[in-house]
């Protein structure tokens, strides 16, 4: 019986899979981003995030395991480095997926995944304030021609 033993064996043996989940594991280390298959990128971040919640504690038995995992020394330097000191104070939730459509060549569903706090173009900056161009006053609307007086003034202004 195979009771609870449900995830994704994605179309392949247990060692195929195992060496695709670990070769995607260190691009995504090494590059920070790399797009692939919504099923691919979901198996992914399962097998990943442990790893990186494990290289937060930089001691030779974390580095042991990790190292169990990857078979990289590359990868595993950038893990326990660079990406360690990122996370440190993150408490989970390092990979995001992002949906990019669909491949052209079979129809497959495609997405980026990606180390969170790597992304520039995502991060979190202060929005600047919006200026509407509606009057001022408060109540009832202004009349045409005191709206087009306000703007005047504010242009002469600027």
């Amino acid at each position: 019986m195979r009771h609870g033993k449900k995830f994704n064996h994605l179309g392949r043996t247990a060692d195929h899979r195992h060496a695709m989940l670990a070769n995607m594991a260190i691009s995504l280390i090494m590059h920070k981003r790399i797009t692939t298959t919504v099923a691919k990128a979901k198996a992914l971040k399962v097998y990943v995030e442990p790893l990186i919640t494990r290289c937060k504690d930089d001691s030779t038995n974390s580095r042991r395991v990790v190292f169990r995992y990857l078979q990289n020394k590359e990868a595993l330097k950038e893990l326990f480095g660079v990406v360690a000191e990122k996370v440190g104070d993150r408490p989970g939730g390092y990979t995001r997926i992002i949906k990019l459509g669909h491949r052209l060549g079979d129809g497959a569903d495609i997405a980026f995944i990606e180390l969170v706090d790597f992304d520039e173009n995502m991060a979190k900056a202060p929005k600047a304030a919006k200026r509407t161009r509606r009057s001022r006053k408060k109540g009832t609307d202004a009349p045409a021609a005191e709206v087009a007086e306000t703007a005047a003034e504010e242009t002469k202004a600027e």
